[in-house]
């Protein structure tokens, strides 16, 4: 299941969005125009809908790791600058 925006342009130039939870493109859609129909504004046969799939990318790291890699060396004039400023939050 992925979090989705459902959304369309109506006749009027007025945007209309729904968030919806998803396994699939078709189901977003489906689910879209579900809840445009609750709320009295369903989108026309012709009408393009956009669907926007939101993920987040979780990463984990331990302390450890992050320390290691603020004290090593930089690749590059930008990575040392970064790794100056975390240093002093750390």
């Amino acid at each position: 299941m992925a979090k989705c925006y459902v959304s369309y342009l109506d006749t009027s130039g007025l945007r209309h969005t729904v968030e919806v939870e998803a396994e699939s493109l078709y189901e977003a859609a489906a689910l879209g125009i579900a809840a445009f129909r609750h709320h009295q504004c369903e989108p026309g046969s012709l009408a393009q809908l956009n669907i926007e799939v939101r993920s987040s990318i979780t990463h984990t790291l331990t302390v450890q790791r992050l320390k290691d890699w603020v004290s090593g060396a930089s690749k590059s004039p930008k990575e040392a600058v970064v790794k100056e400023r975390l240093k002093e939050i750390l």
